[in-house]
């Protein structure tokens, strides 16, 4: 059944600081779309209100899932994670002192897929072989991309329909940024996911985004509605390709 994401006339902000105006953006099933942005320009404000972090003062956030189609706005995270849909946020934000198997466990928190945990870390494993190398290991003691593994590896533990990926290639060597990429595009495709990914290197996010949004000061300033659009067009040369 149909997994997707649309906000409409999104405002939000801090206090007085006003950061996002007038967003609006589809998610269309199955799709991997790319927010693409600099730092500082509301991608990860608008992950954070998607997933409840964050309320907007206008707008709507709804999701289909499994075909049943609701309101987000409102819901408190642990609400909008248990409808399926997972944040792999930037920086990872991993539990350091624990091992990689138990910060797999702990993103098992959604309640239907608790009775699967089993079956979800076997897949993890699979998709992710070096983490089952290193169940034991201290998650701080590995390196960015095993981090980002294991970041990515929490969230599939949730058996999520709706994907939000923050900032997948910070901190990460150029190498490792491609890898991670190639897997977000290998885990969209075999578990069927909807991806909303907000990414800064544009090189490596139109690599597998279906299309994408630039968002710059806040507001969405160019709609690709494919790779060769973003490619083309001249905002997106000036500011990503130094054309």
């Amino acid at each position: 059944m149909a997994n997707s994401l649309a906000i409409s006339g999104v405002n939000a902000g801090y206090g007085s600081v006003r950061v996002l105006e007038n967003i609006s953006l589809s998610v269309g099933h199955a799709e991997t779309v790319a927010l693409l942005g600099t730092n500082g320009n509301g991608k990860s404000t608008m992950m954070k209100c998607v997933m409840g972090l964050l309320r907007p003062t206008s707008g709507t956030i709804t999701a289909e899932i499994d075909g049943e189609r609701m309101d987000l706005i409102g819901r408190s995270t642990e609400e909008i994670v248990d409808l399926g849909i997972a944040l792999v946020p930037e920086g990872r934000r991993l539990f350091p002192k624990l091992t990689v198997e138990e910060n797999l466990l702990l993103g098992a928190f959604r309640k239907s897929a608790r009775g699967a945990i089993a079956a979800n870390l076997d897949s993890c494993y699979e998709t992710f072989p070096r983490l089952k190398e290193r169940r034991r290991q201290l998650a701080g003691s590995m390196s960015g991309g095993e981090q980002q593994m294991l970041a990515l590896g929490r969230a599939l533990m949730s058996a999520p329909r709706i994907l939000l990926i923050d900032e997948p290639s910070v901190g990460l060597a150029p190498i490792l940024v491609q890898r991670t990429i190639d897997k977000i595009k290998e885990l969209k495709e075999r578990f069927g996911l909807t991806v909303l990914m907000a990414e800064q290197n544009f090189n490596q996010a139109v690599r597998i985004a279906d299309r994408g949004y630039v968002i710059v000061h806040g507001q969405i300033a160019f709609e690709g509605r494919d790779a060769d659009e973003l490619n083309n067009n001249e905002l997106v040369r000036k500011f990503y390709l130094g054309l």
